[in-house]
């Protein structure tokens, strides 16, 4: 038998602390959501590792390092709604969910986001909504939102989800430049959003955020 508490405990200890996340809601969540529920039965024994989880079709359940440390840059408070862009089966939400006022996920893989509904359901997560669509449409109909969050790799944030952010709402993304990512958080002032790098990370690029080619005749 799996001692899941152990290895959620040495995470923490090993994976989030040492990385300078000291911030206790953010410690308490990821010391309270069994990480081992939000992923693949196949993945269960791999879920404390400290690097990204293949979820299959170019898509990761991102480290516990960097899911911490863009959750520290972006100080997530208890009044606040937060979009999460490519929740998977739900355990950023879940995350997420215990700093925030509430969580829209969104979620494009039609199996994964059933599995996030169960799976927050069973984490007694209620303050999240499991939204089932394109990442890159986000959920304008829940917005606009104080925080979003990108749950993989960009190499270019679309407009569609700059313009449900409000404005003096935080952003944070993983841009990637071939290997290389660099997880910087943006801040809208009006319908400006200016960057500032945060820490180097790694993911896959998601669909919808490839660099768009501008069409020349």
């Amino acid at each position: 038998m799996t001692d899941f508490t152990t290895r959620r405990t040495m995470m923490v200890d090993t994976q989030v602390r040492p990385s300078d996340v000291t911030k206790f809601p953010i410690i308490d969540a990821m010391l309270t959501v069994c990480r081992e529920d939000f992923v693949p039965a196949m993945q269960r024994e791999a879920a404390y590792m400290g690097e990204n989880l293949d979820l299959g079709s170019g898509r990761v359940l991102l480290e516990p390092r960097t899911l911490a440390k863009m959750l520290d840059a972006l100080a997530v408070t208890n009044d606040e709604m937060v979009l999460d862009i490519g929740c998977a089966m739900g355990y950023s939400a879940a995350v997420i969910a215990h700093m925030a006022e509430a969580v829209i996920a969104v979620e494009e893989d039609e199996t994964m986001a059933a599995e996030a509904v169960e799976a927050l359901a069973a984490a007694g997560a209620d303050n999240v909504v499991v939204h089932v669509g394109p990442l890159s449409d986000g959920a304008p109909q829940h917005g606009p939102y104080d925080v979003i969050i990108i749950q993989g790799g960009v190499a270019e944030v679309p407009d569609t989800i700059k313009d449900q952010l409000k404005d003096g709402g935080r952003i944070a993304a993983l841009f990637m430049q071939g290997a290389l990512g660099e997880v910087r958080i943006g801040y809208k002032r009006g319908t400006q959003i200016s960057w500032r790098a945060a820490f180097n990370a790694g993911a896959p690029v998601l669909a919808g955020f490839e660099r768009q080619v501008a069409f020349q005749l």
